[in-house]
């Protein structure tokens, strides 16, 4: 038998406690809220055949996130600057029965990919579960309203049901984040979801059966193998998909770019047309420490112990942006990314400033055109 999980019940469980009231804008709205429009203008474009439950075709959802221009003139704008092949193997493989796995380096959009995939094909990018080394298993199978429980014993009003067994019954895309931070065995626990598209409740003697339209993302990054790397078992459940960091400088000056304006906008900080110099010096620093040699390859460098992300690039320039509006003039400048670029570079106090050192007296200091920056990281690392 299968269990219904849709009761009024297990939807007021499932609900977030807190919403926006009507007429105030979330600080972040969700991706098929922020890109409605979008959304809406690609499904009215959008002729070509669409799996069961698919708010768009597989073609739509690969231009939600790489972008383009409609027929009518409709502009998406990218949400994923990278190889095209990869975001159509990723939305084919959620066209399937196999789950899929987005791993990288940290910063290179996994997160971000995989809500947007999940907005696009479900419409509904909410239905997360977020993984830690305390992620218990009830957050991937289901758990119990104790009121209920003790009042009238194992029923189906008693039980809650985790955004994964919401999105087997109701044909929808569920992700996990960080899969590799989950302890093992509560990982274990996704075989039998992945491979029988099943969830048995022993306690009811009946099962949660996927519909057609389930599948599901998962996030990990190659920095941590080794802290709950995922077993055999279940890395065969799902078809990997590498997202790699920006291949080019200007394509991560790019990237960094569109998400400050999109964020800075976000804020109501003003536009900083101006502030192209500084984002290219940013990343490549980060390019050149991440790498361990200069941009013109001359000179071996040493790595600093951050990741120097792009997603980090893009939180330096942010900040910077902010204490250009709220301390400056508006025109972002050296002095406003330094303090930044210093904390994501020195993560170990000892080790890291020595790089940050040898780095601003030998490459930075000799660079031509970067006087006003060298001056500015030297001030705030004194």
């Amino acid at each position: 038998m299968t269990v219904p999980v849709t009761t009024p019940a297990a939807a007021a469980a499932t609900t977030p406690a807190a919403v926006p009231e009507a007429g105030v804008e979330a600080l972040r709205p969700h991706a098929e809220d922020a890109f409605a429009d979008e959304l809406k203008a690609l499904a009215a474009a959008d002729d070509r055949p669409r799996p069961a439950r698919w708010r768009l075709s597989p073609w739509a959802v690969a231009t939600y996130l790489q972008g383009g221009t409609l027929p009518d003139g409709t502009v998406i704008t990218p949400k994923y600057v990278g190889p095209r092949r990869l975001v159509e193997v990723a939305v084919t493989t959620l066209a399937t029965d196999r789950a899929l796995l987005l791993l990288g380096v940290p910063g290179t959009a996994k997160t971000w990919v995989s809500e947007h995939l999940a907005a696009a094909v479900s419409g509904d990018s909410t239905l997360l579960v977020q993984g830690t080394a305390g992620t218990p298993e009830e957050a991937v199978r289901y758990g119990w309203n104790y009121a209920q429980l003790l009042a009238h014993g194992p029923s189906r009003d008693a039980l809650v049901p985790s955004p994964l067994m919401r999105a087997m019954s109701e044909g929808m895309t569920a992700r996990v984040e960080e899969l590799t931070r989950i302890p093992a065995d509560v990982q274990d626990s996704l075989i039998t979801i992945l491979s029988e598209k099943t969830l048995p409740v022993p306690e009811l003697g009946q099962e949660v059966q996927a519909v057609r339209g389930f599948n599901l993302i998962a996030t990990a990054n190659d920095r941590d193998r080794g802290v709950n790397e995922l077993s055999s078992a279940l890395r065969r459940r799902f078809n990997t998909v590498v997202l790699p960091l920006p291949a080019t400088p200007d394509a991560e000056v790019d990237i960094v770019s569109r998400r400050v304006d999109q964020i800075g906008r976000s804020l109501d900080l003003p536009a900083a047309p101006e502030g192209l110099t500084e984002i290219r010096r940013v990343v490549t620093v980060f390019r050149e420490l991440r790498d361990g040699v200069t941009t013109d390859g001359r000179t071996k460098l040493k790595s600093s112990s951050g990741t120097l992300s792009t997603a980090e690039a893009i939180s330096v320039v942010t900040n910077g942006l902010a204490l250009a509006a709220h301390f400056g003039d508006g025109v972002l400048r050296p002095g406003d990314v330094a303090a930044g670029l210093l904390g994501a570079v020195v993560r170990d106090p000892a080790a890291d400033r020595v790089v940050w050192q040898e780095y601003l007296e030998t490459v930075v200091r000799e660079r031509d055109g970067w006087k006003d920056f060298y001056r500015a990281c030297r001030e705030v690392s004194a």
